[in-house]
């Protein structure tokens, strides 16, 4: 089975933290911070659609001038969640540049900023053209945490804290649909970006008599098409599976109230992305900065029931010791 999403941080577990998730088949990926991103291609970049950004330190939120420079210019809208505050953060950075020249530009960025509060969300909107001048403020409210859901997929969130409020994030695919090698051979197709289009209609709950085509390609052309109903396609080709859930988790102190949210976001995950700032002998100094031990991220791996579990954002003090801070964590995972 191939999964839908392939997770990756973008840096060292020393460095930047922020977790790159690319969607198979599809020019899409959205991102869980923001930090320094050199490690990204522009190609790599210019998937990204949706930004959810735990909080506005430095080390999570300096890549958004390299990530705004790529898309200036082009027909896009970039979607970015923040904590409370994320507003005047990013109208700060927008703030910081003169946009004289931008109504020459073809094509009119726009930039959906959304900031979440603990049950409601609000959005405003910025155009490129008019130098990302802030637009109408739109309220909602937020339902389970779902800060985005789409056909596939929703992204939910809770707020945390680092003595500021910052988001612990997990995106959740509702199921998923894998691709059958042979069936597709029975019925002569070969694989393509109608694959795409087929699984957004699953996703979509389309009814299994509406009409599906398969089109093949050569040069951007269309030189070949073939007509079935969307059901008979899915009963010969098609097996659908329980979805994926990754979870993102870092700075945060390690209090019984986080430790409660935490586990409840990251229940039964399947990639579990979480902090392991500091040692458990430097305990004091992990509460003192608000950071979570590597004892405490294994602990919660472990009460969450995470499947894997992959750590990041290391204090530099222990440059020379990632193992021993692997070992602790994988220690209290197995309950020792």
């Amino acid at each position: 089975m191939k999964p839908s999403f392939y997770p990756r941080l973008v840096n060292d577990p020393f460095s930047d933290p922020g977790l790159y998730i690319p969607f198979l088949y599809e020019k899409r990926a959205i991102m869980f911070d923001l930090g320094e991103i050199m490690p990204l291609t522009p190609r790599d970049l210019l998937k990204i659609t949706h930004v959810f950004v735990s909080h506005t330190h430095m080390d999570h939120f300096t890549g958004f001038d390299k990530l705004l420079r790529i898309f200036l210019g082009r027909d896009s809208a970039l979607h970015l969640f923040g904590p409370p505050g994320f507003f005047s953060h990013v109208e700060g950075k927008l703030n910081g540049y003169v946009w004289n020249l931008v109504q020459e530009y073809e094509y009119n960025l726009t930039l959906n900023v959304t900031e979440v509060h603990e049950n409601r969300a609000i959005s405003k909107r910025y155009f490129c053209r008019e130098g990302f001048r802030p637009g109408e403020v739109i309220t909602g409210e937020i339902i389970d945490g779902i800060l985005y859901k789409t056909a596939g997929f929703q992204v939910r969130g809770a707020l945390l804290d680092h003595r500021i409020p910052c988001l612990g994030l997990t995106l959740e695919e509702d199921f998923h649909v894998n691709i059958n090698s042979e069936g597709l051979k029975s019925l002569g197709l070969d694989t393509g970006p109608w694959l795409t289009a087929f699984k957004k209609e699953i996703y979509a709950g389309s009814p299994g008599d509406d009409d599906f085509f398969v089109t093949k390609e050569e040069h951007g052309k269309i030189v070949d098409k073939k007509k079935f109903t969307l059901g008979s396609l899915v009963e010969k080709i098609a097996t659908i599976t329980p979805g994926q859930k990754i979870t993102y988790i870092t700075d945060v102190i390690g209090s019984d109230e986080n430790i409660k949210k935490i586990i409840e976001l990251a229940r039964g995950a399947d990639q579990l992305f979480i902090e392991a700032a500091f040692l458990a002998q430097d305990s004091s100094i992990a509460k003192e900065k608000y950071h979570l031990t590597a004892a405490e991220s294994g602990r919660i791996a472990r009460e969450a029931g995470a499947k894997k579990f992959t750590l990041f954002h290391f204090s530099p003090r222990y440059s020379h010791m990632e193992k021993d801070i692997t070992n602790e964590a994988m220690e209290a995972y197995k309950g020792r």
